[in-house]
């Protein structure tokens, strides 16, 4: 991949001139990798993977922390969730319970919500994908959830060690999760768009070298 920024440099928080909705479109039009590296190759959610080929997703987070093993709050989260969020789950790593399978999933398409981020387990993948709804998790399994709780919404959580604020972009794609901080969106899809240019670049090179 491309040369990130050079060390030491760091971002600044700018006062935002693009919408939320603006912002998710031309990000999630870029390679989660080049979005990596525009941001010094931090906020990246190695872990976690689509659960069914071809998924792909960009939205602003909406935020879950929940007990290991227990998804009643994101069920609660499903009733407050605008369309185009994305839910990020807290789940702890664990990946002995699924957190969501095609039910949840089925809701969450019919509600327009972009899909799911969840640091844990979930079930149903070949229907995940029939109703083409992005999910990315640490892994899969048959086994389902509790629904006791406790747990929280709308506050900063940790998905593979990296934060989400409420409000954070998120985009994935094959080959994972990018978290990207709001307050730093739009300087982050400016520098992302020059690497995803100079890469575009480097491919006619190479593709002419080889004639």
């Amino acid at each position: 991949m491309d040369t990130p920024r050079k060390a030491g440099d760091t971002m600044q928080a700018q006062d935002p001139t693009l919408s939320t909705a603006e912002l998710v479109r031309r990000l999630g039009a870029i390679p989660a990798a080049n979005i990596g590296d525009a941001q010094e190759r931090i906020g990246v959610a190695s872990a976690l993977s689509p659960s069914w080929p071809g998924a792909k997703l960009a939205g602003p987070a909406y935020t879950v922390w929940t007990r290991p093993g227990d998804n009643l709050y994101i069920h609660k989260a499903l009733d407050e969730a605008q369309p185009g969020d994305v839910i990020v789950v807290n789940g702890g790593g664990d990946q002995s319970r699924a957190l969501i399978g095609d039910m949840i999933g089925l809701r969450a398409k019919n509600l327009g919500l972009a899909g799911f981020v969840i640091d844990g387990a979930v079930r149903d993948a070949d229907a995940l994908a029939d109703c083409g709804l992005p999910v990315f998790a640490r892994s899969v399994t048959p086994a389902g959830p509790y629904k006791f709780g406790p747990g929280r919404l709308q506050l900063p959580v940790a998905i593979d060690g990296v934060v989400v604020a409420p409000g954070d972009i998120i985009v994935a794609d094959a080959d994972g999760v990018v978290v990207v901080r709001r307050e730093e969106a739009e300087q982050v899809l400016a520098e992302a768009g020059k690497i995803e240019a100079r890469e575009a670049a480097k491919r006619i090179a190479f593709e002419g070298a080889s004639v």
